[in-house]
C-alpha cells in the first residue's frame, strides 16, 4: 500500500530540491516513489502543477513510433506519425498517473502565493534514512496518510528544521 506525503516549502525552488533528493535515494534504494507533483499558486490564484512525468510528451513519442510503423504498412509514414503523435499527445494528456491532479489542486488552493507544495506518493521506503535526508530541508506538513505517530514523527523533524530555513 502506498502513502501519500504532502509538504509545504517557502519556494517552488526548495521543493524541487526536495524532489531531487528523493529520486537520488531512489536511486540508492531508500525509496520508492510512485509520483511526486509540486504544487505552487501563480499570482493569477491559480494552482500550476509541476509532474514528474509528461503524459502529453511520452504520449507523442509513443504515438510517433506506432504511428509510423502502421505508417510504413501502408506507405505513407509521415502521415502515419503525425496522426500517431497527434492521438499520442490526446491520450496522454488524458491520462492521470499516480496522484490525482484535482486532489492536488483542492489542497493546494490553501497555498499562498509564492510558497509550493511537494506531493509524494510513496510506495515502500526506509523511514528513518529518508527522514534524516529530508528533515534539514524544513517544510511545513499539509497532508499524509501515515499513522498518526509516524506523522507526528515527520512533523516534529521538519519543525526542527524550519528556524534555520
Amino acid at each position: 500500500m502506498s502513502d501519500l506525503i504532502a509538504i509545504v516549502y517557502p519556494s517552488e525552488a526548495k521543493a524541487e530540491e526536495v524532489r531531487q533528493r528523493l529520486l537520488e535515494l531512489q536511486k540508492e534504494y531508500l525509496i520508492q516513489i510512485g509520483d511526486a507533483v509540486i504544487a505552487s499558486k501563480t499570482p493569477a490564484g491559480k494552482v500550476k502543477l509541476n509532474q514528474l512525468v509528461n503524459t502529453t510528451a511520452a504520449g507523442a513519442a509513443s504515438g510517433s513510433f506506432w504511428g509510423l510503423l502502421i505508417g510504413v504498412l501502408f506507405l505513407n509514414p509521415l502521415l502515419g506519425v503525425a496522426v500517431g503523435a497527434a492521438s499520442g499527445a490526446i491520450g496522454g494528456a488524458l491520462t492521470d498517473v499516480g496522484i490525482n491532479d484535482d486532489f492536488i489542486k483542492e489542497l493546494a488552493g490553501n497555498l499562498q502565493e509564492g510558497s509550493a507544495a511537494l506531493f509524494v506518493l510513496v510506495r515502500e521506503m526506509t523511514a528513518d534514512k529518508i527522514l534524516k535526508e529530508i528533515s534539514s530541508f524544513g517544510g511545513t506538513v499539509l497532508k499524509t496518510s501515515l499513522d498518526e505517530t509516524k506523522e507526528q514523527v515527520l512533523r516534529d523533524a521538519l519543525a526542527k528544521a524550519a528556524p534555520q530555513s
